[in-house]
């Protein structure tokens, strides 16, 4: 049980955490509390009650000796109450000495308090705890034998304290009292606790959501940033601590985006300058007097203009990024499909779920379509389904062609890469396609992978992070 709210606990966000911790350790503390302590008000209270029952005993004999007998029957029965009774006799109710510690030293205490010495008995029938009366002479029934007619109705409760002191005319002063404090009651405490938990609950709430506010944030814009998406620096928010990491952050953006950005334009411009000496290599070449040189010098700068043509338009489309939006994933693989079709190529896209999820739809749109011409090309047909697997889109493009050597699977994602020996230049391509297509796809958070299918061809699996569905 302890270890499922453990792991419970670190499944979850760290406000949770924090308060969920918190107010357990508030609740053990109180229960804690409540147990060691909740009968002592209760105990103190009968404490006080009994001492002024003692000292309101020896006020009763010391008024008893100093005032004529016929006034004794009215200063006990004014004296005496629902829960404390006064009345004298021939003989004490408690005949033996006490044999506790308490009971021998409160009775020591009130010998001292009256002059002469006379002898004072005592016995504590209960103290509050339910205990068991120890001696003889304290069983309740025997002592409620010695109360008079008209305390029968005291005689019929429980009796807490019954003392018996001696007068100096030799007869007996009694008191029996039942006092009872309060009851146990946890309500109080039980309220306390609730408050407290209230109180330190919205504390901490506010506390922590002012941590975890800027925290959330701050994992929203690094997994944006880790899409490629350009987003404004975030507000710096919160204690100091997450403040420093918010701008630490903002710093990293901002340097990612500076040179990121001049790679693009230095590629772009050795691209672009590229052209003017690859169209004069080319005019020059066209004068070459032997046929088969020329052809061969002609076909090499063709493919050198190819490149950098591929290199240019790649550069071009990464300095000028659009937007992210909401898009139909399957819509989307399906109108590639059905424009591959119109040219009279063999592309299926098997029946799967509606997926929608934010993306580039032009740059998403050009990686799904190098993935379907490549397969075309070296494959005949394409084979393309879509599902999705928890918080990921998968999409898995087949082709019925060669597949690849399986220690060249991770080569052909390299710049400029061919491989000679399954794919021939005759098909074309300069080999920057499942580059640039990785690229995109890692600039989506995805993730793409390659393997030889089974039955034979070429599987490419393309994974892209989604929403969770609720």
């Amino acid at each position: 049980m302890i270890r499922r709210i453990a792991d419970r606990l670190r499944a979850t966000s760290l406000g949770t955490q924090l308060v969920g911790l918190l107010l357990l350790a508030v609740v053990a503390a109180q229960v804690i509390s409540i147990w060691l302590f909740h009968d002592e008000r209760r105990l103190a209270l009968l404490e006080v009650a009994r001492d002024n029952i003692l000292m309101r005993s020896i006020s009763m004999v010391q008024l008893l000796e100093s005032t004529p007998a016929t006034y004794h029957t009215s200063i006990l029965k004014a004296s005496s109450s629902r829960f404390t009774a006064f009345w004298t006799s021939e003989d004490p109710v408690v005949k033996e000495d006490a044999d506790t510690q308490t009971e021998q030293r409160l009775e020591t205490y009130l010998g001292s308090q009256l002059t002469p010495d006379r002898e004072v008995h005592l016995d504590l029938l209960a103290i509050g705890h339910g205990k068991q009366p120890n001696r003889q002479n304290a069983d309740p029934a025997q002592v409620k034998r010695g109360f008079p007619a008209r305390l029968k109705r005291l005689a019929k409760r429980q009796v807490d304290l019954v003392l018996s002191i001696q007068l100096a005319d030799g007869g007996w002063l009694n008191v029996a009292t039942d006092y009872k404090p309060p009851p146990r009651t946890l309500y109080p405490l039980l309220v306390q606790m609730v408050l407290t938990i209230g109180a330190i609950f919205i504390i901490v709430f506010l506390a922590v959501r002012r941590v975890a506010k800027p925290l959330r944030h701050l994992a929203g814009a690094a997994e944006k940033l880790g899409r490629g998406e350009d987003l404004p620096a975030l507000t710096v928010e919160g204690p100091s601590e997450v403040r420093a990491v918010t701008r630490a952050f903002n710093e990293m953006q901002d340097r990612l985006t500076r040179f990121v950005s001049d790679r693009t334009r230095m590629l772009a411009a050795i691209s672009h300058d590229l052209r003017t000496p690859i169209t004069s290599l080319r005019l020059r070449a066209e004068f070459i007097d032997d046929e088969e040189n020329r052809e061969k010098i002609i076909e090499t700068l063709d493919e050198m203009s190819q490149m950098t043509e591929a290199t240019l338009e790649f550069a071009r489309d990464e300095a000028n990024k659009e937007d992210a939006v909401r898009t139909d994933l399957t819509s989307l693989l399906e109108s590639i499909a059905a424009d591959q079709q119109d040219l009279g190529h063999s592309v299926s896209v098997s029946d799967g779920d509606r997926i929608i999820l934010s993306c580039r739809p032009l740059s998403l749109k050009r990686a799904i379509r190098n993935l379907i011409e490549n397969g075309i090309r070296y494959g005949e047909r394409v084979e393309a389904t879509i599902a999705r697997d928890d918080s990921e889109a998968v999409i898995r493009f087949r082709d019925f062609g060669p597949g690849i050597p399986v220690a060249r699977l991770a080569d052909v994602f390299e710049p400029f890469v061919r491989l000679e020996e399954s794919r021939s230049e005759e098909t074309g391509g300069i080999g920057l396609g499942l580059s640039i297509t990785r690229s995109i796809i890692h600039a989506h958070g995805g993730e793409i992978t390659l393997r030889n299918h089974p039955d034979g061809g070429l599987e490419a699996t393309v994974r892209l992070p989604v929403e969770p569905s609720s």
